[in-house]
């Protein structure tokens, strides 16, 4: 079995080679002579457990324990300061900084092996629950995110009979969230929660959704209140990944100059997250085929977003879908349908409602 690793830090050689000798049989001790030298140590080795004196030219242990607390890569490990300073002040100021012990030197042998073993112990306890909360954690996200895919796949069932669009406009999404730089974390949370945008549509009748030819007025309020029922079917959550798709679901079809709809709203107030999938949305919507059009070549869909850019679409995001064509064309040959827009002939759709409504 491996045993557990202290790091001791002491600037006095002969400090180092005590606590060697009282700790060398049990644990596996390494040594560093100066702050900066345990921080080093610290992130590549990351120990059990660190002894820290206080008193030491350059960086003192004070400061030492601070930057290691506020490290993400260090916070965890337990530090006790063992030091010649033995004032009230010196221990509070020593805890205040994160230490999880404070022992005053010459450190009795038994004294400072019990104290470690007892830490060691909790802080043991602490990684094994942490590990299961975080396993906890990952089972829970990995269903909603197979929830959200099969849902999502659901309301595309009705609408599109290839059922990858849902793919292929949330990794779409996912690469321009990265490119307007959006952390990795969020950006894969918004790649989760975009196959929900039409959800709503498992409410729309089949004669509407399927209807090649331009809709009534009575039909496209029908069809503008996909947005509505999704956002009602996903409802209110503390789930950073449900409150997205639920945002997503109502907004997506907002447009920057506020013609959209549910609501009417304009520029940034249209949630970031629907102004990206609306991008990635329309972008697949024409290069896809669909029952009431055929696939655009990729160009022309660009072209026609392009065009629209500062009107329906956000200015700043546009121009990112044609800087990161090579990351959107691999997804879009991956995950291609059977019959693919690279090679359609261009066509002027009849009207908007056949790209904007019935995606």
């Amino acid at each position: 079995m491996k045993r557990q690793c202290v790091l001791v830090v002491d600037d006095m050689p002969e400090i180092l080679l005590v606590a060697r000798t009282i700790l060398d049989r049990q644990y596996e001790v390494i040594e560093a002579d100066s702050g900066e030298h345990a921080i080093s140590i610290a992130r590549a080795v990351k120990p059990d457990l660190i002894l820290l004196d206080i008193v030491m030219p350059g960086m003192d242990g004070y400061e030492t324990c601070k930057r290691l607390k506020e490290d993400y890569r260090t916070r965890a490990i337990p530090v006790i300061f063992v030091t010649a300073l033995g004032e009230v002040k010196d221990e509070a100021y020593g805890f205040e900084v994160g230490a999880v012990d404070y022992i005053t030197k010459p450190a009795n042998p038994a004294l400072l092996r019990a104290r470690i073993k007892t830490h060691l112990a909790l802080y043991d306890q602490k990684r094994e629950l942490q590990r299961m909360v975080d396993q906890a954690t990952e089972e829970i996200r990995e269903t909603q995110k197979i929830v959200i895919e099969r849902l999502g796949r659901a309301a595309e069932f009705r609408d599109n009979e290839t059922g990858k669009h849902v793919i292929r406009m949330s990794l779409y999404s996912r690469v321009l969230a990265l490119a307007l730089g959006m952390s990795e974390e969020d950006a894969n949370t918004l790649q989760l929660a975009a196959p929900m945008h039409d959800i709503g549509k498992i409410t729309i009748p089949d004669a509407i959704l399927r209807n090649k030819e331009a809709l009534s007025e009575h039909d496209m309020d029908r069809m503008r209140a996909h947005t509505l029922h999704g956002a009602e079917i996903i409802g209110e959550h503390h789930s950073d990944l449900l409150k997205i798709a639920r945002t997503v679901a109502m907004s997506h079809h907002e447009k920057w100059d506020g013609t959209g709809y549910p609501d009417g709203l304009k520029g940034e107030e249209i949630p970031l997250v629907s102004r990206i999938v609306a991008i990635a949305d329309v972008f697949d919507a024409l290069t896809s085929k669909r029952p009431y059009k055929e696939p655009w070549p990729v160009e022309q869909a660009l072209l026609y977003i392009e065009s629209r850019a500062g009107t329906h679409f956000d200015p700043q995001i546009t121009p990112l879908l044609r800087k990161n064509l090579t990351s959107i064309m691999e997804i879009y040959d991956r995950y291609a349908d059977d019959i693919t827009g690279n090679t359609a002939m261009y066509q002027e759709p009849v009207d908007e409602t056949a790209i904007y409504l019935r995606r």
